[in-house]
């Protein structure tokens, strides 16, 4: 852990230029979906009105219009959403609704991505949201609540799926570049490009696109850092590959095939113990491959699907191979097969399906052996109406590995006032299985600045979770407004072994306790409620803002959880100034929230806020500019 005082990014300038082959605007008016569709919540189509779920969407016009550079930057300005700096030098996770970034799902087209098994907490999941094109992104869904009755472990505190674009009949391609420069502090300059190809193989028969992209971020360095001579954020260099091919064998079935590739390098020179200022290097490949068949049969449809990922870190962190004595190998494959059948039976619309899905992880460094985590489940969902009342049941059976099988029911209700106002709400419960590198007593993580490890604890329980959630929305063509309460009860929430480190005289620093583990702990609830609005002026003027409040506490001790802050809000003006002008200002304010910091202990850190602008200008139908700045009035945080 380095030690930070006043850290943050300073004022830093963008400038984006998007150009395309043939009129970029094209693609985005003829998606696939509308764009207030959401399939996350049930996999059936829904609104976001009548979706069954706390769920917000966030479409590709919203992407072209703001400075937006990974899934986190895409995601930031939404309810129930905080972006946590996981690390001192730049690395992001998601937090939804109070929960830490372990409990969110990322998906990708429904699929899940993940590498926590091979880069653990302490590194956050950083990667897996940079692994993802922007440029391929169609739309992004934020589910905020557990939604274990669908998609099983990992989904406790909610679930992001992002949905990418699909080819059509008709060609498109395009190119765009970023640059972005901050306005102090040491280099910190990145580039990042990007281009597409979309169309017809074979007209009617075969479609196909590819995504490529490719970035630069030099290393980032400021005097408001406690040593300076370290780095605020990490050098990265990176470039990705993404391709898919869809094949309509007739009018009802398409087999859908997609592959990606994606190298990610980083490199940043921070502070620990034992090694004054420390270099860690870390080099991810990253490859996907996924093959599926959809069918619309005339009284069911189906889906049957296959995935595999594979994950290779290699981790030359300084400070590692100097405490192990060797450079870090680690892999990690994901394998999935599942399957689903939905059908219409009289006035329930049921969904039904199975998943299997295989773990295996080597880790030469931290693990004394390969190890490999078996999981399968099966799923029911039945959503009928009784008069106004739209309800949504359903329940998911999972086995794990070294575990009894866990059973996460559901149900929630959409209440129907009129066809633009409803009142929702609901409960379930949800589960999650202990990782492997927290199970596992052999693998063990540096932890204390190198002073101390954390080891795995084969005796943990699972985690569960109890929610509810209730509230209403009213959306129009002009005005959209909603207000939901949540309440969460958390039963063996793991959390890490904290330990005093002490300065001895001769000796340098010492932790009380240089062995540790994880635990479950007992009680833990996070409770609070969430306002979002959105009201348009007149076609140039339109005005967007939400607020949620999270209190969270530790039932045994009291004290709120770390990195939970208790006030979020966002306010957005979004102005067409001319036909080919579009203009953008945000603001966001995060509260005070508790903070770990290097001896051991938590302390309170001040709320702060931060005002970013954006433009973007149709210069031709084929060329458009983009240009902005974040941190507009140079915002500090404080010790």
């Amino acid at each position: 852990m380095q030690l930070v005082r006043r850290i943050g990014r300073p004022r830093h300038l963008s400038l984006t230029l998007l150009g395309s082959l043939l009129p970029l605007a094209a693609l985005a008016d003829t998606p696939v979906t509308l764009k207030n569709e959401v399939i996350t919540a049930t996999q059936t189509a829904h609104s976001e009105l009548s979706a069954p779920a706390s769920v917000s969407v966030v479409t590709r016009e919203e992407l072209d219009k703001l400075p937006v550079y990974n899934l986190a930057d895409a995601v930031k300005y939404l309810p129930g959403v905080h972006i946590n700096p996981s690390s001192t030098y730049g690395r992001k996770e998601i937090k939804l609704r109070g929960m830490d970034s372990d409990y969110t799902l990322l998906l990708v087209n429904g699929r899940r991505i993940n590498s926590r098994d091979a880069l653990s907490s302490n590194y956050a999941n950083d990667f897996d949201l940079s692994s993802i094109p922007m440029a391929a992104i169609e739309r992004i869904e934020v589910i905020r609540g557990p939604m274990s009755s669908l998609y099983g472990a990992d989904a406790l505190g909610g679930v992001v799926n992002v949905i990418l674009r699909q080819a059509t009949d008709e060609t498109h391609a395009g190119v765009a570049y970023t640059y972005e420069h901050p306005s102090e502090g040491d280099s910190g300059d990145s580039h990042q490009a990007s281009g597409y190809v979309s169309g017809a193989l074979i007209d009617g028969k075969l479609r196909g696109n590819l995504f490529v992209e490719g970035g630069d971020q030099a290393a980032w360095k400021t005097e408001q850092t406690e040593f300076p001579n370290t780095d605020a954020l990490e050098q990265r260099q990176n470039g990705s590959a993404l391709g898919s091919l869809s094949w309509l064998l007739d009018d009802r079935q398409t087999i859908d095939m997609d592959i990606s590739y994606r190298e990610d390098d980083r490199k940043a020179v921070w502070n620990n113990f034992g090694v004054s200022f420390p270099t860690n290097i870390q080099k991810m490949e990253r490859w996907t491959f996924g093959l599926g068949h959809t069918g619309n049969w005339d009284n069911f449809d189906t889906r049957v699907r296959y995935y595999h990922e594979d994950v290779d870190l290699m981790d030359d962190s300084e400070l590692m191979t100097i405490m192990r004595k060797q450079k870090g190998e680690v892999t990690q494959t994901n394998d999935t097969v599942d399957g689903q059948v939905s059908t219409q039976l009289g006035s329930h619309r049921l969904t039904f399906g199975g998943e299997l899905r295989r773990t295996e992880l080597s880790h030469n460094q931290n693990l004394s052996s390969d190890a490999q985590v078996d999981q399968k489940a099966a799923y029911l969902q039945d959503e009928f109406s009784l008069g106004n009342l739209d309800i949504t049941l359903g329940g998911r059976w999972d086995e794990h590995d070294g575990f009894d099988g866990e059973f996460s029911p559901r149900a929630y209700g959409v209440y129907n006032l009129t066809d633009n106002w409803v009142i929702k709400g609901g409960a379930g419960k949800a589960f999650k299985a202990p990782s492997i590198y927290q199970l596992d007593d052999s693998y063990s993580v540096l932890a204390c600045r190198g002073v101390c490890a954390v080891y795995g604890n084969p005796d943990l329980k699972p985690e569960r979770s109890t929610s509810y959630e209730l509230g209403t929305l009213y959306q129009n063509e002009r005005l959209e407004a909603g207000f939901m309460l949540f309440h969460n009860d958390i039963k063996d929430l793991i959390m890490t072994e904290t330990t005093t480190i002490r300065r001895v005289p001769g000796v340098g620093l010492v932790a009380d306790d240089p062995e540790l583990t994880y635990y479950n702990q007992d009680r833990v609830r996070l409770q609070g409620y969430e306002l979002q609005g959105r009201y348009t002026f007149s076609d140039a003027i339109g005005l967007r803002a939400n607020y949620t409040y999270v209190d969270s506490e530790n039932r045994d001790t009291g004290e709120p959880l770390p990195n939970t802050p208790e006030h979020t809000a966002n306010i957005g003006i979004d102005w067409q100034a001319l036909p080919q002008l579009s203009t953008n200002l945000d603001y966001q304010y995060t509260g005070s929230q508790m903070l770990r910091i290097a001896n051991g202990t938590d302390q309170e850190s001040g709320a702060f806020h931060t005002l970013n602008l954006g433009a973007r200008y149709q210069a031709t139908p084929e060329l458009s500019l983009r240009a902005g700045m974040n941190n507009l009035t140079n915002e500090k945080r404080d010790d």
